[in-house]
């Protein structure tokens, strides 16, 4: 029976073969003031015309870093270990014609395919917040997918630098494994969590690791940037699966395999439903004015309120047109807490948001839910999955976060149904 060889089965098609999609968690579609170039809200992996990946080859035991060939020749790929000042372990690297490398990180140096900067919580409704001091690294972490079915995808922490090395220094951890290979984390970490069912309505979340330089498993340290490492989890690997989290210390990402994001919402069907709870004509039931979802384009970017746009009182689910009556507040910082007149409930009462970008969905329900408390609505069990999520959030602490604009979620209550009135007449 004739059996075609590797190279015909992965010769090119004439659509390219897409790898995955990257989304950073924290943004509705695009950043704050859109997508610019290599910074942007999401990274879209296709096979490359030529293989770019690299692979282990040659070990050199040096007495100084300048001994090395492998970090002074600009050509070739290293990866140097300075175990005291007076020896260094260079591991060399050589082409990989199998597999493709793609770089994420700070810099914007050309290396990087995908620049990414720190998340603001919260940032959506104005410009992007500068940051003083960053936490992500400037080479953060690396992909390297199969350019062959099935196009696994496995992440490395660290990126090559502009002279294709990777320089653990003296305070970096690191140490020699039982097989005599080299390994080390970053100074932030690069974390890992894969959810337990894929990426559904049925999922659960995961267990956080950490990834080394070479693509162990590992549990967390105790803080972010503690030089003692966890234990190494043989059981675990780090190829990405569809909704693997990636935590840069700053940013996360969200993984969404091709096959993952054929089943997802698109654009236009988010749209579709967009259109058809405004088609309701859902009423404020005080005012009994229409009320109605900006466009997609207006929720995406910089939004700014319109004199239609839904709100909602959070802890009941009512949704109203925009008054000014109901503040319970006696002090500046209860200014939120307002009283719901259908119901007399108390609690925040916020203007409502869609959520613009289809990956972070789990399923194509109708928009019924808002995320608690900052009002962005999606579907009832991709609110639920999210609410359940924990994300790093500093060195070492951990909380659920809306995916569309990183507001750490109430802890007594993720998300509320909305109830909408219908038009009287």
């Amino acid at each position: 029976m004739f059996s075609p060889s590797q190279e015909e089965h992965c010769a090119p098609t004439k659509d390219p073969v897409k790898y995955g999609e990257l989304v950073v968690l924290g943004y509705n579609g695009s950043l704050p003031n859109g997508d610019r170039g290599r910074r942007k809200s999401r990274f879209a992996l296709y096979r490359r015309a030529k293989a770019n990946g690299v692979k282990p080859s040659t070990v050199h035991i040096l007495n100084s870093p300048q001994a090395s060939k492998a970090v002074s020749c600009r050509g070739q790929h290293s990866i140097s270990y300075t175990l005291s000042r007076n020896q260094t372990v260079v591991v060399e690297y050589c082409h990989d014609k199998d597999t493709d490398m793609f770089q994420i990180g700070r810099s914007t140096e050309s290396p990087i395919d995908f620049v990414v900067t720190d998340t603001v919580s919260g940032s959506q409704g104005g410009e992007e917040t500068p940051i003083t001091q960053s936490t992500i690294s400037r080479f953060a972490c690396r992909v390297v997918c199969e350019r062959c079915p099935p196009y696994i995808a496995r992440i490395y922490a660290a990126g090559f630098d502009s002279s294709k090395n990777i320089f653990l220094g003296e305070k970096a951890a690191k140490w020699k494994n039982p097989d005599g290979h080299m390994d080390g984390l970053t100074t932030n970490g690069v974390l890992v969590m894969h959810p337990r069912g894929g990426f559904t309505e049925e999922s659960k979340p995961g267990v956080w690791r950490e990834i080394s330089v070479c693509g162990d498993v590992y549990t967390l340290r105790e803080t972010r940037s503690a030089q003692t490492r966890g234990k190494l989890v043989d059981s675990e690997s780090n190829v990405l699966q569809d909704g693997s989290l990636v935590d840069l210390c700053g940013a996360t990402l969200l993984w969404r395999t091709a096959d993952g994001l054929f089943h997802t919402p698109t654009q236009k069907h988010l749209e579709a439903l967009r259109q058809e709870i405004n088609a309701a004509r859902p009423q404020c039931p005080v005012g009994l004015n229409t009320l109605a979802f900006p466009s997609m384009q207006r929720s995406r970017a910089l939004p700014s309120l319109e004199d239609k746009q839904p709100w909602v009182y959070l802890a009941c689910g009512h949704v109203h047109g925009y008054h000014d009556w109901g503040h319970r507040a006696e002090r500046e910082s209860e200014a939120a807490q307002r009283e719901c007149p259908m119901c007399r409930a108390v609690g925040p009462y916020v203007p409502l948001w869609l959520g613009c970008e289809p990956a972070f969905y789990v399923d194509a329900g109708a928009p019924t839910h808002a995320v608690v408390p900052c009002g962005h609505v999606c579907s009832e069990k991709s609110a639920r999955y999210w609410a359940e999520i924990p994300l790093p959030h500093g060195t070492h602490a951990f909380h659920a976060a809306c995916p569309f604009c990183a507001s750490p979620l109430s802890l007594t209550q993720g998300c509320a149904k909305l109830i909408f009135q219908g038009p009287i007449d």
